[in-house]
């Protein structure tokens, strides 16, 4: 398993060691992050593809590989190095080490691509499909996680931010938990082999401003929001581009 350190990745392999899957985990040399305790560990780089094949796969076999692996910033560089590079290596290895099914954590966003890392996690998708393997790639919605800074704002007293009036989008949020699990049943069950699984929450989908108010219920605080104009994102984001044209470093947060 790759990625293992991450909140979906602890998630999946918990859930993998609780259905009675032996599992070996691929973390970085100076990873300081958690893993489920039970995983057996093996250091290698996956942006190597040495280090991945001596000490990743270490000349072993599996059946099923797991990647939950994914770009920390998602620049264009990091994007296309980890969401794609590092993945089709994985893919490589494991086929030589005997691998016959990989599972790929990949996002429910890359159905319209914009954004590097979207282009790259679909461009692995593609070469996962047609790789020989059998194969499934889990896109999940929105994670509950990426609301903990919301709900500090508004315990704090702050304003709650919406884009626009709020109502623009809508999805499932889901947790590291359900995530993990779902992946973990990737693993075993033939209906989710060879196939492309979008996964949300339970429930209806929400807007941000339902799931504003319903923040505000549960902290028991008064609703108070601060609306966020979407066209001040074109603005900014075109400011970024034309200042990118002098600096570079700048382009990239364009």
């Amino acid at each position: 398993m790759f990625g293992a350190t991450g909140t979906a990745g602890q998630a999946a392999a918990t859930a993998l060691i609780e259905a009675g899957h032996h599992i070996t985990c691929v973390i970085r040399p100076e990873s300081t992050g958690t893993v489920a305790a039970g995983a057996r560990l093996h250091f290698a780089n996956v942006t190597d593809a040495a280090s991945l094949r001596d000490y990743g796969f270490a000349g072993e076999t599996f059946d099923v590989v797991v990647s939950c692996i994914a770009s920390r910033t998602g620049a264009p560089a990091d994007a296309w190095a980890i969401d794609h590079d590092a993945n089709v290596s994985i893919l490589e290895h494991a086929k030589a080490a005997g691998v016959r099914h990989m599972v790929m954590l990949s996002a429910i966003c890359v159905q319209k691509p914009l954004l590097d890392f979207q282009h790259a996690k679909l461009a692995f998708e593609e070469k996962l499909k047609s790789s020989g393997l059998e194969w499934s790639i889990v896109r999940p919605t929105a994670f509950f996680k990426s609301l903990s800074g919301q709900i500090a704002r508004v315990k704090e007293g702050k304003p709650y931010l919406i884009f626009g009036d709020g109502q623009l989008t809508a999805c499932k949020p889901i947790s590291d938990r359900d995530l993990g699990a779902f992946i973990a049943t990737c693993v075993d069950a033939p209906e989710r082999k060879n196939c492309v699984l979008p996964i949300g929450g339970p429930g209806p989908a929400l807007t941000p401003l339902e799931m504003g108010r319903e923040i505000f219920r549960l902290t028991d605080q008064p609703e108070v929001y601060r609306k966020v104009p979407v066209a001040l994102l074109d603005v900014i984001a075109g400011g970024l581009r034309l200042t990118g044209l002098i600096k570079p470093s700048l382009k990239v947060k364009a």
